[in-house]
């Protein structure tokens, strides 16, 4: 008997540490350390003790895996640092133009890289903070995941509570949720037992399991956590790629069997080969190997692009292909009013899953292809995911076939269509008309950077547009709070925020106004040199493309789809509604020639917090002197304004030797330019 609570405490504690130190043997090194029954006694005291002594049960307890009720929905989670995709190669060739790529840019690079299969599953960034796991976020758009921290906390190898002592306050781990072969096999079985659908592949079920609003439900799917990558700022910080494995592995995580380190382009072309060999062997679904530089200083100067890193690059397997026969040619209108012809197929089963539609991507490729309706085509799954139609087995089409012509019109909404200034892409000019883009169109008119309407969130304007109370951005300034209230989960006081978060945003600035209308290839940076340059949105309205080619940054691709926006009669009409609505925006003053001289077309970045005012306002401050915003520092950067514990971003600058103002200074020379608030 345990006399005391000190007792207890001390006995909690001896049971937390033992379990997951048979979890980790049991599930990590697959290497038992007791008999089940030992364990499940071991589990048994504990559940019983915590049972006894409820004010001791702690989150990380084991027996804490699955517990809480089932959710109403999953709450959005803001990655801390983004979750960036992979390019891609898909031959020999593109690995070497890959190292090519980094060579060009540092010529001294050690050829030394992590190779790793690429699981096939769903990408998972977990948040530690002092050790004990806090939240799970599943990738999203990269920038912004969903909470799935209960499902997450089901998985038998995910460690609750990182090992050993050696680790930053707050650390994120990057990885990858699978599901085996062997338990995908077994979870088919059991859905056709009941009589349930089945599920097409692993990577399908992992991601299905992991969003079941039930933890219960994805204990019992048997998924597995691979840890790859670690995000952490702070005291602990390693020179390789290879290290943070190790260290992974020291903290409690399974890291894939076939990682390894390997020198020299041929060794990575090796790699690859050798895994393909493997593949049908290995115990879960892999879709290609992932390499990485291993270097991690070698890294962070080579950066990212808009989407991936320089440093890394997935190389595919070949896809699996089949033959198919073209039932007829649609086409469909993207939410950002792209013309894409999508063959409609025989049904067929290509990789395990049932194919009956395949992208034909644009007119280029489609006349390139030349697939005809009655074709019989070679369709794969490029990349294992998105079918695509090959090529076509010409001997075998029949005599009358026609070549496909791209419509004129929308069939949407019977706008003009038009191909882009050297792009393959045809577009729909309907934009605020088009029922395809209606709902992007209204989601982007209220984000954040746009307008900035807080409480239209993309599930309230669908049912908006659903009830026919919103189809266009002005009818937002039409909406009542009785119109309000019907939409589900708004109450009366979430109500009237939105009403009086669509009055507010009534006041804003031209450069907004303009990014906020969608215009294609015209991002919130093109927006405000746009802005900065006609000071007018009556000036911009009228300019030929002559005028517009003038503005620095804007190119024949983007004069195209200015022109074409303000030429439609129905975005005039939107535009003239939009102001008597009351939308308006303060004149734009010329800076005379000493303000020229520092923040005209300079490229600045914020980092860190400033007491004085919000980034966005910093933003907008700035680009009304002509300075160009950007995200991340680089030897093209000018000026890096940095507040409190700025990070990263200010050590690159102070190595690249940019020119760095703190808060003070900032406001100081924003006097000198005569601004006030």
């Amino acid at each position: 008997m345990l006399s005391t609570e000190a007792a207890v405490q001390q006995r909690l504690a001896w049971l937390k540490d033992e379990i997951r130190r048979c979890d980790y043997a049991y599930y990590v090194l697959d290497a038992p350390l007791i008999p089940d029954a030992n364990y499940d006694a071991l589990m048994q005291e504990l559940r019983l003790l915590e049972t006894q002594f409820p004010h001791l049960l702690s989150i990380d307890s084991p027996s804490q895996r699955v517990a809480g009720s089932p959710l109403a929905q999953f709450a959005s989670v803001m990655h801390a640092h983004p979750m960036r995709s992979l390019d891609n190669a898909f031959n020999d060739e593109d690995v070497m133009q890959f190292w090519q790529r980094m060579l060009d840019k540092m010529p001294q690079l050690s050829p030394v890289f992590c190779a790793e299969p690429k699981l096939d599953g769903l990408a998972m960034s977990l948040t530690y903070q002092e050790g004990v796991l806090t939240q799970a976020a599943t990738r999203g758009d990269g920038e912004v995941g969903e909470d799935v921290t209960l499902n997450v906390r089901t998985i038998k190898n995910v460690p609750l509570v990182l090992q050993g002592h050696s680790f930053p306050s707050r650390v994120d781990i990057r990885g990858e949720v699978v599901m085996s072969k062997r338990a995908f096999q077994r979870l088919n079985a059991h859905q056709d037992a009941l009589g349930a659908k089945l599920f097409a592949n692993a990577r399908n079920a992992a991601a299905g399991s992991l969003r079941q609003l039930d933890p219960r439900i994805a204990a019992q799917r048997q998924l597995t956590f691979f840890a790859y990558a670690v995000v952490a700022e702070g005291e602990l910080q390693y020179a390789s790629q290879w290290q943070w494995l190790m260290q992974l592995k020291q903290w409690g995580f399974s890291v894939a069997e076939q990682v390894t380190q390997v020198t020299g382009v041929d060794a990575l072309i090796a790699y690859w080969r050798n895994i393909g060999v493997q593949r049908d062997e290995l115990p879960y679904d892999i879709d290609g190997v992932v390499y990485k530089l291993d270097d991690i200083e070698a890294q962070q100067a080579l950066g990212y692009t808009a989407r991936a890193p320089r440093w890394a690059i997935a190389h595919k397997f070949p896809a699996q292909e089949v033959w198919t026969q073209v039932l007829s040619i649609d086409i469909q209108v993207g939410r950002t009013g792209a013309l894409t012809p999508v063959a409609r197929l025989a049904a067929v089963a290509v990789g395990g899953v049932v194919v009956s539609n395949a992208t034909l991507h644009n007119a280029e490729e489609l006349a390139r292809k030349d697939v005809r309706v009655g074709d019989t085509v070679v369709v794969r799954r490029a990349g294992d995911v998105i079918p695509e139609v090959v090529s076509v087995v010409t001997h075998l089409r029949p005599q009358e076939t026609h070549i496909f012509e791209m419509p004129s019109s929308c069939p949407e909404c019977g706008s003009p269509v038009v191909k882009e200034v050297d792009k393959a892409v045809h577009r729909c000019t309907g934009g605020l008309l088009c029922p395809a883009q209606k709902l992007r169109a209204l989601a982007h008119f209220v984000s954040k950077k746009a307008m900035d309407i807080q409480g239209l969130g993309e599930k309230v304007l669908e049912q908006l547009v659903q009830a026919n109370l919103v189809s266009h951005p002005d009818d937002l300034y039409r909406l009542t709070l009785e119109q309000l209230i019907q939409c589900e989960r708004m109450g009366e006081k979430s109500a009237h925020n939105t009403l009086t978060a669509i009055q507010e945003s009534c006041n804003t600035t031209l450069a907004k106004f303009l990014y906020a209308l969608g215009i294609p290839e015209v991002g919130e940076v093109t927006a405000g040199t746009l802005a900065q340059h006609f000071k007018t949105l009556d000036a911009l309205m009228v300019a030929d493309e002559n005028s517009l080619l003038q503005v620095d940054d804007v190119g024949p691709v983007v004069a195209q789809h200015v022109r074409l926006f303000f030429d439609q009669p129905h975005h005039q009409a939107v535009i003239e509604r939009l102001r008597q609505a009351g939308v308006r925006w303060p004149d734009i003053v010329d800076t005379n020639v000493t303000n020229v001289s520092f923040l005209l077309g300079k490229s600045v970045v914020l980092t860190g917090t400033l007491s004085g005012m919000s980034r966005d306002e910093a933003k907008e401050v700035l680009q009304s002197y002509g300075a160009k915003v950007v995200g991340s520092v680089s030897a093209k950067t000018d000026l890096v304004i940095a507040g409190d514990a700025a990070g990263s971003k200010l050590t690159k600058a102070q190595a690249l030797n940019v020119t760095i103002w703190d808060e003070s200074q900032f406001f100081t020379e924003l006097s000198i330019l005569g601004w006030q608030r």
